[in-house]
């Protein structure tokens, strides 16, 4: 299977293929007579591997430790745990960033008229040199 068939088979563009394998992600694959890479069964579950953690939001240095635990048949299943657990927390650190700010700017939204006037909370806001305050629904 050459990169175009492999990229369409596992989802990842053939420049992130590329990339992958330029970084050590993934291991060389075997080339034509032409130089053009030739993907086995195993390259392409190994993608569908990485599209997986990627599609999960682990970062690139915890896929490649997801990798070398996946392919050691000798592997410790709380070593995998603890990285799923570790990327859960910053998951929900992230989330909860995300949902402050969406509050926010939610609060600006609702004291903007949006009318043809210039007066705009939502541009004072983000021009202020102090923080948005977060209230609640009550405040």
């Amino acid at each position: 299977m050459n990169i175009g068939e492999a990229a369409a088979a596992t989802g990842i563009s053939a420049k992130m293929i590329r990339y992958y394998e330029s970084i050590g992600l993934i291991m060389p694959v075997a080339r034509t007579d032409a130089g053009y890479r030739i993907y086995r069964e195993q390259d392409i579950h190994t993608l569908r591997f990485i599209r997986q953690a990627r599609d999960l939001g682990f970062s690139m240095s915890q896929i490649q430790e997801l990798v070398n635990l996946w392919q050691d048949r000798s592997r410790a299943s709380r070593d995998v745990k603890r990285i799923a657990l570790t990327h859960v927390e910053e998951l929900r650190r992230r989330a909860n960033e995300l949902n402050e700010m969406a509050q926010k700017l939610q609060h600006l939204a609702q004291h903007c008229h949006g009318d043809h006037r210039p007066d705009c909370p939502i541009i004072g806001g983000l021009s202020s040199r102090e923080q948005v305050p977060v209230l609640n629904d009550a405040g």
